[in-house]
C-alpha cells in the first residue's frame, strides 16, 4: 500500500495513544515482522485490541485481516471505537473487528498468518497457570492449536509473543520494576508454548528475545537475548510454521 497510507496509520495510532512514538512503533513492527511477507495473505490477529498490528498488515498488502477481540459490551477501554477511528482514517474495507473469543470464533477463511501478541495466556488463564505439569490443561490448549491447524494451510505462519515466567525478579518473589503489573504465574516459557503446537502439526522456526523499544536496534543487539531478557521483562516472540 502506498506510503501515504502507512504514514496515516502511524499518525493515527500515535494520536489515539496506542503507542508512545512513531519511532518506537516502527522499531517494534520491524522486530516482529522483519521476515514476514503480508502481501495477499489472510491474517488472523488473536486478541488484536484496537488493531495496531492488523492495520499494519493491511498497509503491508494483506488481503483480509480478522482482528479478533472479545471486548465486552460497555467496556471502558473503547477498543472498537479506536479500531473504527483508524479504519475511518485509512479508508479500508478488508480489516474486520470480530467481537468474539477464539473459542467462539467460527472462521469462514483459511489463514496464512496467525498472530497472538500478548494474548496466548488469555485464551484460558486457569489452564495456562497449570500448563507445564497438568495434562488436562495441556489438552485444553492442544484443542486451540488443533483448531488453528484446521484454520491454516501448509506453510502458514504462527507468531506467539508473550513474556516468559522465567524472570529474575519473579524467582525472588519481587515485583519487576520494568513490568510491575505482570502476573508471572499466568505465563509460560517459549519452550512450553513451542511444545504444544509441535504436537498439533506446527514446527518451530525460531525464538527472538526483545529488549525495550526505546533502546532501538543497538539495544536489541546487546540486550535482545535470553540471558539479558531474564533480568528485564522476559519478552519473546516464537515463530512457527504449519507443516
Amino acid at each position: 500500500m502506498e506510503g501515504t497510507k502507512l504514514q496515516a496509520y502511524f499518525d493515527r495510532v500515535i494520536k489515539l495513544g496506542l503507542y508512545s512514538s512513531v519511532k518506537r512503533l516502527k522499531f517494534r513492527l520491524d522486530f516482529l515482522f522483519s521476515d514476514i511477507d503480508f502481501c495477499d495473505k489472510n491474517v488472523l490477529d488473536i486478541g488484536g485490541g484496537a488493531g495496531v498490528l492488523s492495520f499494519y498488515a493491511a498497509c503491508m498488502g494483506a488481503e483480509k485481516i480478522i482482528n479478533l477481540e472479545p471486548e465486552l459490551a460497555g467496556s471502558s477501554t473503547g477498543l472498537k471505537e479506536k479500531f473504527n477511528s483508524i479504519n475511518s482514517e485509512l479508508g479500508l474495507n478488508n480489516v474486520y473487528f470480530v467481537q468474539k473469543t477464539f473459542q467462539e470464533y467460527k472462521p469462514s477463511d483459511i489463514f496464512d498468518i496467525v498472530i497472538s501478541h500478548n494474548s496466548i495466556n488469555h485464551l484460558d488463564e486457569e489452564a495456562c497457570i497449570k500448563l507445564k505439569e497438568d495434562k488436562t490443561a495441556q489438552e485444553e490448549y492442544k484443542k486451540y492449536f488443533r483448531k488453528l491447524f484446521q484454520m491454516t494451510n501448509s506453510g502458514s505462519k504462527l507468531i506467539i509473543c508473550d513474556c516468559s515466567n522465567k524472570n529474575f525478579f519473579n524467582s525472588l518473589g519481587l515485583k519487576n520494576p520494568f513490568a510491575p503489573t505482570i502476573e508471572w504465574e499466568k505465563h509460560q516459557s517459549p519452550k512450553v508454548w513451542a511444545n504444544l503446537p509441535e504436537e498439533c502439526g506446527f514446527k518451530k522456526e525460531k525464538i527472538k528475545w526483545s529488549s525495550f523499544n526505546r533502546f532501538g536496534k543497538l539495544g536489541n543487539l546487546i540486550l535482545g537475548n535470553k540471558v539479558f531478557s531474564y533480568f528485564l521483562t522476559s519478552q519473546f516472540c516464537l515463530y512457527m510454521e504449519r507443516v
